[in-house]
């Protein structure tokens, strides 16, 4: 398997992105982005431009489709890295670009910083013994990846706006249910600032997670829990 990649790149410190295409050719059929990007990584040169080879910047994990770090744009879709097939793409070049919602650091590396901390200023956890059944909500939001990908396709995210997304929501689905009154009123309005308010309900979210999650249905249980107070609902179907 022969491919290009056309990378979008841009040096650490610049303001200038440019196209940059690269060669990568595999005997495995099942090679991934990801794959092909750390190969290009380890070769002096590779690319078919006239500049000084300077190593691909992507960030990068368990390449397992577990931590979602290698979130990037791949012929115009959010996707992870590790877990995009090269060959199933019939066009020999393939477009790679960083993720548009969140600023870009250096090559197809973007800064996720202000989502971590709008996280963490939600204060969304449990502190104490928690039991989750596998056929539970609340199970089925703690497999998010916090990769940002739902983000990438919302209309209604910005980096540094109010509304958190699906990636936030998915931290209160894991823990309404279970929290006790005086944290739940608190919960609650947190949830209407950060999630509720901001969301238009387009549902661009629902086929993009790698994880597989029902975005959809999360909203809607966590919705009905946070806004209209069924709590002991939540975890029925």
């Amino acid at each position: 398997m022969r491919k290009i990649l056309r990378i979008l790149r841009r040096e650490r410190g610049g303001e200038e992105s440019y196209w940059e295409d690269f060669v990568f050719e595999t005997d495995q059929e099942a090679a991934t982005a990801a794959a092909a990007l750390s190969a290009l990584r380890e070769k002096d040169r590779t690319g078919t431009g006239e500049r000084p080879f300077r190593p691909i910047a992507w960030d990068h994990s368990c390449l397992q489709k577990k931590c979602g770090a290698c979130a990037m744009r791949i012929q115009g879709k959010p996707c992870l890295a590790c877990d995009t097939r090269l060959s199933s793409f019939r066009e020999e070049t393939i477009v790679i670009e960083p993720l548009k919602k969140f600023p870009v650091i250096e090559d197809l590396l973007v800064d996720r910083t202000s989502l971590m901390d709008r996280l963490l200023s939600m204060e969304a956890w449990y502190e104490g013994e928690a039991l989750q059944r596998a056929e539970s909500l609340s199970y089925e939001a703690s497999r998010c990846l916090q990769c940002g990908l739902c983000l990438e396709v919302c209309p209604g995210f910005q980096a540094k706006g109010p509304f958190a997304g699906m990636a936030g929501m998915t931290p209160f689905a894991r823990i309404l249910a279970r929290l006790p009154e005086g944290q739940r009123k608190k919960a609650a309005r947190t949830f209407d600032r950060a999630v509720y308010e901001g969301c238009g309900k387009s549902l661009a979210c629902r086929e993009i997670c790698p994880a597989g999650i029902d975005l959809e249905r999360l909203l809607v249980k966590s919705t009905a829990a946070a806004v209209w107070r069924r709590w002991k609902t939540f975890d029925r179907e």
